[in-house]
């Protein structure tokens, strides 16, 4: 029974990255990839690891996602963006993300509600030997690996940074006239 949970999840995680790097939209693509992360965070679970499911979710399904999408609103055109937008988005557009979320959201509730209360313990020996505590866990991330800690962060405030300096500059170039492209 697991092992067939475990196939529909990596079957929505292959099909959503697939459709991920497909999408024409921007925020269609996102959506896209909140649901890979979704399905990541599912196998996580199916393995025994409910914290590693509950940070997947958090940190990449929620705050990553957030940050992409802060982005690509501050890197947004104007009037002409929005048309384009209304243009694009429709729900029929959409439905992709939402059938696979509801196929995720299916099989968490089958997990919660008809499989055995203890299938995290009888997982967790299945898979590892001993139990890891999150305490454990935030010893290792700011112990040995702290330096990898901090240039994860560098990197995403260098990325944001470099989001607002794009959208700024894009105001404040000049527009060209016909004869100056011309002679360009």
């Amino acid at each position: 029974m697991i092992d067939n949970l475990f196939l529909i999840s990596a079957a929505v995680i292959l099909i959503s990255a697939l459709l991920t790097i497909t999408a024409h939209n921007v925020v269609h693509a996102l959506l896209y990839l909140v649901v890979t992360m979704l399905a990541v965070s599912m196998v996580f679970f199916l393995l025994g690891a409910s914290f590693a499911a509950a940070l997947q979710i958090i940190v990449y399904a929620g705050a990553i996602m957030v940050l992409f999408i802060f982005v690509t609103m501050m890197l947004h055109q104007g009037e002409k963006s929005l048309a384009q937008e209304r243009h694009l988005f429709h729900f029929s557009t959409s439905i992709g993300a939402f059938i696979l979320t509801l196929i995720l959201f299916c099989e968490l509730i089958f997990i919660l509600f008809f499989m055995p209360l203890d299938i995290d313990n009888a997982l967790t020996h299945t898979y590892h030997s001993e139990f890891i505590s999150v305490k454990q866990i935030g010893k290792q991330l700011y112990g040995p690996y702290s330096l990898l800690v901090v240039i994860s962060a560098m990197m995403l405030l260098s990325a944001l940074i470099t989001a607002i300096h794009i959208s700024k500059s894009a105001h404040i170039l000049p527009k060209t006239t016909k004869n100056q492209e011309a002679k360009l």
